[in-house]
């Protein structure tokens, strides 16, 4: 984009805010209301423009399958960060919206046999709202923290973007209704980022218990990492330090409890603060409770009972204070038993193992289709039986769906069922509750004020859903 358009595009911000009595450039904390904008599917001629809101260790790999998409163009990288080091699983990446302008930059400028040095592809923004108000962008891709994606994905969503949104979906169940509300009312596509569903793997697994393979499914068994992991590497600097250059902390925090900035938060520390995730329990409860509804088929609805829950929790006051090593179980209105425990050593990061009848099992993980016995895995579908949605490429799935309008292969009300689980599961354990009894439809415990009053958690400032 020139010069001259950008100009044009923070004018046309600036009169616009000025009819409404509110800044050009929001500050922080004073969020403008959001004019509502009908969704673009482009035709079929035409590149979808999408721009990439958070670029830190995800976005490497999501921001990466769109630059390699030639149906989709890279027109802006949006974050607080400026660039800084330590993003990845071991702290080995770079990020933040010059890190991302780089990465668009040398893809398209090697493409089209370019300099990438001079190349200037896309732009950079701090704030998001700034992305959201440009009508020359049809989508966004979410990849921040949890805590803020539902006030994003709220925002796009009346602003008329296709939503690709990173899981976990959401930080409470209260603010995965309201995203799934919002994108139901505006109409647009949503994709959730849990890329198992377009695994080939946990697809044959799903299609042979939903066909009988194990005949009536009695259990499901579910193994999650535990532990706190030092993603970045600044685990031990827990200590308020200075707020680094480039950086807005205040905006990174955004409608989460204000605190000092400390280096074991950011990068992808923060999943272990309760204030911004639910540490492993919601991480990674988020694959595997989302394929384990949909190899029960109850993507619309989930557990009614919630038990037997156990967990080691960090000490008042510290810094990673979400569980460590835990367990719990959960049963479904049909009678099946959901028993959820820490994976083992040689486990990596889990799986889900249906359990039917006779000693017949199946259990999928990443790269891992195995069975009980053996050749059940074999099993061919024929006719008539149930043939799950079929997606390869879980981002190619989503630009599919923005050209067509069918629902991707996570929809943001299966991908709020899905985390729905394990934010109950979260609520039974810090309460140290021995049961909780939910009702799906309502989205509301039995008889229990207090676990209602944690299905929400209050935003702070001006920022609102």
């Amino acid at each position: 984009m020139s010069k001259t358009s950008r100009l044009s595009r923070r004018s046309f911000l600036k009169a616009s805010a000025a009819a409404i009595g509110m800044p050009a450039i929001i500050p922080a904390g004073c969020a403008p209301a959001v004019v509502r904008k009908a969704a673009r599917r482009p035709a079929p001629s035409e590149k979808i423009r999408l721009a990439c809101i958070g670029f830190g260790t995800i976005a490497h790999s999501t921001g990466r399958q769109f630059l390699n998409n030639d149906r989709v163009q890279v027109v802006a990288v949006c974050d607080v960060n400026r660039l800084s080091g330590n993003y990845g699983y071991q702290g080995e990446l770079e990020g933040g919206r010059e890190y991302g302008k780089r990465i668009v930059n040398e893809f398209y400028a090697k493409k089209e046999g370019k300099d990438p040095a001079s190349a200037n592809y896309c732009d950079t923004y701090e704030d998001f709202r700034e992305v959201l108000a440009r009508d020359d962008i049809d989508a966004v891709n979410i990849s921040t923290p949890d805590h803020w994606h539902a006030v994003m994905a709220i925002e796009a969503a009346r602003a008329g973007k296709h939503i690709y949104c990173q899981k976990p979906m959401s930080l409470t169940v209260a603010h995965g209704r309201a995203m799934a509300d919002a994108v139901a009312k505006a109409g647009v596509t949503f994709q959730v980022g849990s890329q198992q569903r377009s695994s080939v793997h946990f697809r044959k697994a799903c299609e042979l218990v939903r066909n009988g393979a194990i005949g009536k499914v009695k259990t499901v068994r579910v193994f999650l990492p535990a532990g706190h992991k030092n993603w970045s590497g600044l685990g031990e600097r827990q200590a308020p330090e200075p707020v680094p250059q480039g950086f807005n902390w205040e905006l990174w925090q955004g409608p989460a409890p204000a605190r000092e900035y400390r280096p074991a938060l950011h990068p992808l520390n923060w999943r272990h603060n309760y204030d911004y995730s639910g540490g492993m329990v919601t991480d990674f409860g988020a694959h595997h409770f989302d394929i384990m509804q949909w190899g029960l088929g109850t993507d619309d609805t989930g557990p009614v009972r919630f038990f037997n829950g156990k967990a080691e929790m960090p000490p008042p006051g510290a810094l990673y204070n979400t569980a460590t090593d835990f367990s719990f179980e959960m049963e479904y209105a049909n009678g099946v038993h959901v028993f959820v425990s820490k994976a083992g050593e040689k486990m990596g990061v889990g799986g889900a193992r249906f359990e039917g009848e006779g000693d017949r099992w199946i259990y999928c993980s990443r790269g891992v289709l195995e069975s009980g016995p053996e050749e059940i895995r074999r099993i061919q579908p024929k006719e008539g039986d149930v043939r799950l949605y079929e997606s390869n490429d879980h981002e190619e799935n989503f630009v599919d769906c923005i050209y067509t309008g069918k629902p991707t292969i996570c929809p943001v009300e299966v991908g709020h069922r899905s985390i729905s689980i394990a934010h109950i599961a979260n609520i039974m354990l810090r309460l140290g509750k021995a049961e909780l009894k939910w009702d799906p439809a309502k989205e509301r415990f039995a008889g229990d004020a207090e676990a209602d009053k944690m299905l929400d958690r209050p935003l702070r400032g001006p920022w609102r859903l």
